[in-house]
């Protein structure tokens, strides 16, 4: 792993702050101190992190990060990002964020004046997580790393079960720890003589006007293609992750264009009809002239793996993508790559997912007059006689009903949690002790905290936190470090969101088109059937396979039975689940299965306490 650790405030020893460093990868320990009341190490497999003190002043940093200003530049260059951190410190205080730029997670304690500053980067590749002690506050890359000093409990909290079966993650600031959070992207915690204060140091400047000149935004997005790709890359093997969508095969290609060489391009396959892109990936390859290698994952390999990736994160994590995500990643290491391109972030920033075009549909319901609707057509449809078998009726009726639900709601209206009342899927005492609207209530806070006004954009702006920095980067960061590769992303680089973030929304969604000026930029570089195929995804064919492959069912079965000891779950809710996957829709199911099957898994290969 990755990361900084450390604390302020309170008795610790060096033998804590190694147990803490242990946690992140010790083989990347670069430097640290610590005494009898703070501690600071920083640690990356991937030699990224550096540590510095001066002037009563410890400063770490894990990451690519680089300076805005011209002389922390120099001192970055001349001896480290640190010690440009601790120079930034003594010279801006907390403002010194804003001239750090890439990714990152940092910490800075000054002792003298009882100071603590942590802080990540923009997209939140990087994590941090801190949880406050008596008299001081614990902070680690990892929730391992802030379990391992002894000051802080290994506690499970309902709320971040709640949270995981809601979101199958547990979104940040939350953590599954009782008493623990994370940072979110961008967000800086300052500790300063016992307070706590959480703010942004930094937030897009959005567009939400009418498009404007597109050859000179089409001519500037293919110049910041080109330099973001070519910064990702450095002395280090480099290779790239190849799907067969819009995103990889834009990094793959523009990878062969700026190196001058065949790019080393992975991709991923299934033998399950609806699950397999990797056509689309050759098509791609063969575009670029890559040297694409293949692997085909087996429902075996899911079995090998899933114990292992439940054993991986510090939090469970229910993202089934990050098995093939795992085994692309390790035959990239096997093939002598040291660090992979991404292409997560596209979607995100130009707006591909489906849900920002259907939610433009259900929008134009809250343009007809307020009066008019409750008036007239609401009562008039909703008591429509005979609707539930007069089809045009019951659409029209299931349209009203989600529309009338505001953003950003109305993205959960087929969460798995609300299929069905609450009490019937959790047990009673469970249910007391959490909050129902929690989840819910930290995505408003995202999705209204923004200057924007455009839904696409505050809906991108959600996405940025909800679907890339609490799952996305997440599971890719994760299993490439557990494969032992570094990943960087290309369409997450600084200049390109600003620039995606000034496009004004009908460029990204176009009426009903998704990632409409991407498209167009690149339709000269791009397959054209990469261009106009569907958005797939990465998927795991877990349901089928869990259906057809004794040993996988197995394990599944076996998982969800110890986890009705656990008491969360009702159940009767546990029997329905599994007796819909085997007569029903067995993808459909097979979602929530593998949720709670890698709750499971997780509390078992972590010894977590039970939550109460």
């Amino acid at each position: 792993m990755t990361g900084v650790c450390g604390w302020f405030g309170g008795a610790c020893d060096e033998a804590s702050l190694a147990a803490m460093a242990r946690e992140l990868g010790a083989t990347g320990k670069v430097a640290s101190r610590a005494g009898a009341t703070h501690g600071l190490a920083a640690v990356s497999p991937f030699g990224h992190a550096f540590f510095h003190e001066d002037k009563g002043v410890l400063a770490a940093i894990d990451g690519r990060a680089h300076f805005s200003d011209s002389e922390l530049a120099g001192i970055a260059r001349e001896i480290s990002p640190a010690a440009a951190l601790a120079h930034a410190w003594r010279q801006h205080g907390a403002d010194c964020l804003s001239r750090v730029h890439g990714t990152f997670s940092l910490a800075l304690v000054e002792p003298a004046s009882g100071t603590v500053l942590l802080a990540i980067d923009r997209m939140g590749v990087h994590r941090l997580c801190f949880s406050p002690v008596a008299g001081g506050l614990v902070f680690g890359g990892t929730c391992d790393s802030v379990l391992a000093h002894p000051a802080v409990a290994r506690a499970l909290d309902p709320q971040g079960i709640f949270n995981y079966l809601f979101a199958h993650m547990v979104p940040a600031p939350g953590t599954i720890y009782a008493g623990m959070e994370k940072l979110l992207p961008a967000q800086y915690a300052l500790f300063r003589n016992g307070d706590l204060k959480r703010d942004f140091y930094w937030e897009a400047d959005w567009r939400d006007q009418a498009g404007d000149d597109f050859d000179a935004r089409a001519k500037e997005f293919h110049s910041l293609l080109a330099a973001s790709v070519t910064d990702a890359v450095d002395s280090r093997t480099v290779g790239s992750f190849l799907s067969g969508g819009t995103d990889s095969s834009t990094v793959s290609g523009m990878l062969t264009q700026v190196s001058g060489k065949p790019a080393e391009t992975f991709s991923i396959g299934f033998e399950a009809e609806g699950f397999d892109e990797i056509e689309y990936a050759r098509i791609a390859a063969r575009r670029f002239g890559t040297h694409g290698h293949e692997y085909y994952v087996t429902p075996d390999d899911v079995v090998r793996a899933i114990p292992l990736i439940a054993a991986a994160y510090d939090e469970p994590f229910g993202n089934a993508s990050a098995v093939p995500t795992y085994f692309c990643a390790l035959k990239a290491k096997e093939a002598g790559i040291e660090a992979m391109l991404a292409g997560d972030g596209g979607d995100e920033i130009f707006g591909g997912n489906t849900r920002y075009a259907k939610q433009k549909v259900f929008e134009i319901y809250s343009r007809i007059p307020a009066a008019l609707r409750a008036a007239l057509i609401e009562p008039l449809l909703m008591n429509f006689p005979g609707a539930a078998h007069f089809p045009p009726a019951r659409k029209a009726q299931s349209y009203v009903q989600q529309a009338r639900i505001p953003l950003p709601d109305r993205l959960e209206s087929y969460n798995f949690l609300h299929r069905e009342p609450l009490a019937d899927i959790f047990n009673p005492d469970f249910l007391r002790a959490i909050d129902p609207e929690q989840a819910v209530a930290t995505q408003r806070e995202v999705y209204f905290r923004t200057r924007a006004e455009s839904p696409i954009n505050r809906m991108l702006h959600l996405d940025w936190k909800q679907t890339l920095a609490d799952n996305d980067l997440r599971k890719v960061n994760r299993m490439t470090e557990l494969a032992g590769v570094d990943v960087r992303y290309p369409l997450l680089d600084e200049r390109m969101v600003a620039f995606a973030a000034m496009l004004p929304p009908d460029y990204k969604v176009k009426g009903y088109r998704l990632r409409w000026f991407f498209k167009e930029a690149l339709k000269d570089f791009l397959p054209h059937e990469i261009l106009t195929k569907s958005k797939h995804g990465f998927g795991l064919p877990f349901g089928l396979w869990m259906q057809r492959h004794a040993p996988l069912h197995e394990l599944a079965h076996e998982s969800l039975q110890s986890f009705r000891q656990r008491g969360y779950l009702r159940e009767d809710y546990l029997d329905r689940l599994i007796a819909a996957h085997d007569t029903g829709h067995a993808t459909y199911y097979g979602v929530m299965i593998w949720v709670v099957m890698m709750l499971e898994q997780w509390i078992a290969s972590h010894g977590a306490s039970q939550a109460s």
